[in-house]
Formats: C-alpha cells, sequence, structure tokens
C-alpha cells in the first residue's frame, strides 16, 4: 500500500502498549506518519509493520529509554529536526509504583520523576520551537485524575503535568500550538497488570477502555481544551476530588498480587489510575 503524502507526523512515546499503542493507532487512523518511541525495539519494529500495513502510513522506530539521559537525547534530536518536522508529540510513557513512597528505593523514586515531569518537560521544549516556528501544533501529556488526589509522588508528578499543559495552553494557543493534559482514571491496558496490582480493588464502574480515553482526548485537544477528563463519571469525580478533604482523595489502596514485583515500567503502558 503506497504511503499517504504530505501527512502530519506524530511522535508517540510509549508506544508499545496500553494508552500510548491506542494514540499510535488512532493518529495513523487519522491519516498521521508516526514516529514511535519505546525501549523494545523487536515491539516497535512488530508494531511499525502493522500500523503501515494497515492504514498506509509511514511508522519510524526510535528505540530510546526515557529514564536515560541518553534516550531523552536521541528523542529531542529528533523532534529538532526541521527537515523531518513532528506536529503532534503525544507524552505517553511512565512507570507505576506498587509500593508507598517511604518504601520505594530513592532511585526508583527519581526513575519516575524523571519519566512524568523532566522528560515530558525536555520533549515538550524540544517540540514547541519547530511548533512555534510553523505556527501550528498538537501536544498531549498523559497525566491522570490522580493529580486531583493525594497518592503520593504519582499525584504530585500528574498535577505538574496538569499545572504544566493548563500554563501552556494558555501561553501558546494564540500562536497554533494546543497542549492537552489527558487525565483518564482506572484504564485497561497492561499498566497494572506489570506493576503487580490487583486491579479488584476499584470496582467495574471505574474501568475505562483505552478507546474511549484516546478518542476523547484527541477530541478535547483539537478543541483547544487544556484538561481532557474522559467520560462523564469521571468529570464528576474529579469535580468531588477538589472539595473534599485530602484525608479522602487517597483513592483505593494499590493490592499486590502474590508475590509482585516492586515496579513495573510501562515501556508504553501509560500512567493511568
Amino acid at each position: 500500500m503506497t504511503a499517504i503524502a504530505n501527512a502530519l507526523t506524530a511522535l508517540v512515546t510509549g508506544a508499545t502498549a496500553g494508552l500510548g499503542a491506542e494514540f499510535a493507532r488512532q493518529l495513523a487512523e487519522e491519516g498521521h506518519h508516526l514516529v514511535l518511541v519505546a525501549r523494545d525495539a523487536g515491539r516497535l519494529r512488530a508494531e511499525a509493520e502493522v500500523l503501515e500495513r494497515d492504514y498506509s502510513i509511514t511508522a519510524e522506530v526510535l528505540p530510546a529509554d526515557l529514564a536515560d539521559d541518553a534516550g531523552v537525547a536521541a528523542v529531542v534530536e529528533r523532534l529538532l529536526d526541521a527537515a523531518r518536522p513532528v506536529d503532534v508529540l503525544v507524552n505517553s510513557a511512565g512507570i507505576g509504583l506498587l509500593h508507598s513512597f517511604e518504601k520505594n528505593s530513592a532511585d526508583d523514586e527519581k526513575r519516575h520523576l524523571r519519566l512524568h515531569v523532566q522528560t515530558p518537560m525536555e520533549l515538550c521544549h524540544a517540540a514547541l520551537q519547530g511548533m512555534l516556528q510553523r505556527g501550528s501544533g498538537r501536544i498531549i501529556n498523559v497525566a491522570s485524575v490522580a493529580a486531583f488526589a493525594n497518592r503520593g509522588s504519582y499525584s504530585a508528578a500528574k498535577a505538574w503535568q496538569v499545572s504544566f499543559s493548563r500554563w501552556a495552553n494558555l501561553a501558546y494557543a494564540a500562536r497554533g500550538v494546543k497542549v492537552t493534559a489527558l487525565c483518564p482514571g482506572f484504564v485497561h491496558t497492561e499498566f497494572h497488570d506489570r506493576m503487580g496490582m490487583d486491579k479488584s480493588v476499584a470496582p467495574r464502574w471505574m474501568w475505562l477502555k483505552a478507546e474511549r480515553v484516546v478518542s476523547e482526548a484527541l477530541a478535547d485537544n483539537e478543541a483547544g481544551k487544556a484538561i481532557s477528563i474522559p467520560t462523564k463519571r469521571y468529570k464528576v469525580v474529579t469535580a468531588v476530588a477538589r472539595v473534599l478533604p485530602a484525608r479522602l482523595t487517597a483513592g483505593p489502596p494499590k493490592r499486590p498480587l502474590p508475590a509482585s514485583p516492586e515496579s513495573a515500567s510501562t515501556d508504553g503502558a501509560s500512567s493511568n489510575g
């Protein structure tokens, strides 16, 4: 099949699983060429082949560990390449930590902060250079409804993404760049499975499908909204969370499955829940 000429290009981090993979699929379905970023080169190549075959787009693979300076530098370099402009950036990579802050190692917490705050900041900064020069661009930072709750360093990191996205959308909308923080609740992806979390701690009504989450996020970003909270149920949850006492917004406990790992990298299963 012949690739679509003159299509826009989207770079998606955490592209091999979860929300990242669904963003890649829906953007390809819309006709975007792709730059797929994740750690697993084999999974990236396999996903690229499927997307190119199914949607007649080109899919470039860029293996990179986004908790590593060299990995981030490689993606920054790609975003700054004026000869191959990136029109859409989706920051979707992240990790989940199963245990409470004091029980996690400092190294795990630093990696967590790197992936959820420093790396998205660096990639947004790089992407904005070309987007502002061209007068158009779209950025989606995958945050979480946890940003409006009190769930340790995860909530703190996601709150940064929400605050930054709100400011950036206000600052750059008039110059043609739309910035959105996607704030899903619990989503059926690999994220919680890799973390080793017992998903029964959250009732069935709290679980969302990745397809709907991504579809609403893309629509909200296109509409210029700074915050995207998929589904009415979670809009209500977040509205209530903002007025409740802090002790009531910690959410359900992250109960581990038997013999679960300390933490699990999503390598693409976006931070959600």
